[in-house]
This record gives structure tokens, C-alpha cells and sequence, in this order.
């Protein structure tokens, strides 16, 4: 995943702009059927429904996308519509906007990017994980997540596929996190 903190003229934070690559796996999985499935040579217009099916799908899991602005949640709108998918070597990757639902300025903002079900794996790029768009005297630093103990794996394992884990908290302990400081 990429992260852009984006920054209005005046040095409001508006939101955040992902753009998360699928697996290769996934990638191919989802895209069969398609029209131009043979050539892996999709369109946009092609992959529209696609990426509206994705964001729908996690709008109950808040976008995967958290945040608190010098220690107090901040809520996000729903993304803008100009979200899309593109396909490049076998490779799927979602890009879209969570804009704040009022612009803010905080000395910390912490984002955490998480699946609480711990069902999807997210992982920072190699390559600049994150950028600031609009904004010069910002700096950020990130966090990895913790890896799980073998007990915690044996407790998840016995949990019933059927039964959803989102009231455990599970996913929010192994938080992809950008901790974002400003002056």
C-alpha cells in the first residue's frame, strides 16, 4: 500500500489517498471473466464495476482506514467518487480518497490501516510508503506491525470460520501505522 496525506493551500489536512495493490493471485482471480481476461489488457471502464464492488464492500470495514488527530478520533467521509482500479503486471491495484469529514490540523495524526477481521494482509511499499501532497514542513514515521505470539495464533485459529472476529479487536493490535508530525 501507498499513502498520500493530502493538504489544502491553507494547511488543512483533508484526507488521505491509498492506492492498494492486490496480489498477483487475487489479482488474476478477480479479474477472470472479463472481457479482455486473455490479454490482461483491461480498460477502465472494464474494471469499473470491479472497483465499485470493492469499495462497497469495505465501507462496513470503514476502508480499513483509521484515524486520531493529537490523540482524538477523526471521522472520514465516504471516499470520492473518483476511485479506480488499474491492472499492470499482473497486478490489480485500487486507488482511491477518504476525505476527513471536516478538514483538520493536528501536531499528530496517527492513520492506521488494518482489515479488524485479520483476513487481509496489508503491507507498507518498499518505495515510498508515504507522501505529502501539498505540504513541506510535515515529516512522518511508521510503524510495522507486531507479530502475532504462538498462542494468539492458536487462539485465532479456533475461532469458527462462520463466526466474524470484528468485536475482538484482533486487527487493531497488527496496525499498519503512519504517524504523521507537524509543527
Amino acid at each position: 500500500m501507498q499513502t498520500e496525506v493530502v493538504y489544502a493551500s491553507d494547511g488543512g489536512i483533508t484526507g488521505v489517498r491509498h492506492a492498494w495493490a492486490f496480489d498477483e493471485m487475487f489479482s488474476v482471480f478477480v479479474t477472470q471473466g472479463l472481457e479482455n481476461w486473455k490479454t490482461r489488457k483491461f480498460t477502465g471502464e472494464e474494471l469499473a464495476p470491479l472497483a465499485k464492488r470493492n469499495m462497497e464492500a469495505f465501507k462496513q470495514f470503514a476502508y480499513f482506514t483509521y484515524a486520531t488527530a493529537d490523540g482524538e478520533q477523526v471521522p472520514f467521509n465516504d471516499p470520492l467518487p473518483d476511485y479506480w482500479l488499474d491492472y499492470s503486471d499482473s497486478i490489480l491495484t485500487l486507488h482511491f480518497t477518504l476525505p476527513f469529514k471536516v478538514p483538520l490540523r493536528a501536531n499528530e495524526l496517527k492513520l492506521e490501516v488494518y482489515d479488524p477481521t485479520i483476513f487481509i494482509n496489508f503491507e507498507f511499499a518498499k518505495e515510498t510508503p508515504v507522501k505529502f501532497v501539498g505540504a513541506t514542513q510535515c515529516r512522518f514515521d511508521t510503524e510495522l506491525p507486531r507479530e502475532m505470539t504462538p498462542s494468539e495464533r492458536m487462539a485465532l485459529s479456533q475461532i469458527a470460520a462462520e463466526v466474524p472476529n470484528t468485536t475482538m479487536a484482533w486487527g487493531a493490535q497488527f496496525a499498519n501505522k503512519i504517524i504523521v508530525h507537524c509543527p
